[in-house]
């Protein structure tokens, strides 16, 4: 049997956010008696609920000049002191049920190398959870398969993985989005296969609003922390569309999408790059033609725009058809280099 080190990096236990965190705990501390929990980060109220449900605690961790938490800080630590061989990091607001310790057994006896992850089911959670009835865990995971809102595949919330798969972490900051889908795609890079495990486990995500940062939702998702986060990719992220198996039915099955959601990943690239680039060709045209953005136009201005929108229009269809039907012939203009 595989043990696990579970770590987390919580919010401020206060209000809503305090009923929900410590309902994500004490759901982990279910999964098995010899789970060991660590929560990383001073934030208030941390110490005094490890030291009251009996988890360890990483008090010090790197921050930014915002005090949001370094993603690298928090794992090099984590794999540092962890006293199991396989660890999971999970988002503080995630109760996890029995359905996801027999995911990780399944896979762990499998392989030595791997990534187990999986997409979140969004429910509304307003009270602490009862563990003391034998029923909680059917309540729940009722609950969220009749709620019915399970994210799309670039929501990840929890990672299942080796202790030493993550040696190397840029500078992300936690919180923010973007990290999540660089650490699926470090994972295939190393050639640690991704068990993708949103169909076998209900890892629950209890709602919550964004008032602990001072932008709110706004500042998480597009403030400069996020930016950031998102320049740090450098085209180095994946989804669970990309996961090498996906666990079913007590089954490992190989994933056969993959290659198929790649090329549709790459096509949608190539359209916006051919768009951005028919803007770029076409901009001396529509300066000319006198088109602008709508919302400083009247009426009859967003008429004209639209008119000679349609001829910018045809215009770029009629380069397309051309430079599609050179090269359908197997001719290249001469002076390129192809």
């Amino acid at each position: 049997m595989s043990i696990l080190t579970i770590f987390a990096t919580p919010k401020p236990f206060e209000g809503h956010i305090d009923v929900i965190q410590r309902n994500a705990i004490r759901s982990w501390q279910h999964l098995h008696p010899d789970v060991e929990i660590i929560l990383v980060g001073d934030d208030q109220g941390t110490a005094e609920v490890c030291q009251e449900l009996g988890v360890k605690h990483i008090q010090h961790v790197s921050r930014n000049k915002y005090g949001t938490k370094y993603l690298a800080s928090v794992y090099y630590q984590a794999q540092e002191i962890a006293r199991h061989r396989i660890l999971c990091h999970v988002n503080c607001d995630i109760v996890l049920m029995s359905d996801f310790w027999r995911a990780v057994q399944l896979v762990s006896n499998l392989k030595d190398r791997f990534l187990v992850a999986g997409r979140r089911w969004d429910v509304e959670v307003d009270r602490a959870l009862d563990f003391e009835d034998a029923n909680w865990e059917a309540g729940l995971r009722r609950l969220a398969l009749d709620t019915n809102r399970q994210r799309s595949p670039q929501w990840i919330d929890y990672f299942v993985f080796p202790k030493g798969l993550y040696s190397r972490v840029p500078a992300f900051v936690i919180g923010r989005p973007g990290w999540d889908n660089w650490l699926l795609w470090y994972a295939l890079s190393v050639g640690a296969p991704i068990v993708d495990a949103s169909g076998a486990v209900v890892a629950v995500h209890q709602n919550h609003d964004y008032s602990y940062h001072p932008d709110g939702k706004e500042g998480v998702w597009h403030g400069e922390e996020a930016q950031t986060n998102y320049k740090l990719h450098e085209n180095q992220y994946e989804t669970l569309e990309s996961a090498s198996y996906v666990l079913h039915d007590g089954r490992l099955r190989r994933n056969r999408k993959r290659l198929l959601a790649k090329g549709a990943r790459h096509l949608v690239a190539f359209i916006y790059s051919l768009w951005f680039g028919l803007l770029d060709v076409t901009r001396p045209i529509r300066r000319a033609l006198g088109l602008r953005s709508t919302r400083s136009l009247g009426p009859r201005g967003k008429r004209r725009f639209w008119q000679n929108l349609l001829v910018v229009g045809g215009l770029a269809a009629l380069i397309l058809w051309w430079v599609w039907s050179v090269f359908s012939r197997g001719e290249v203009p001469a002076g390129r280099g192809y």
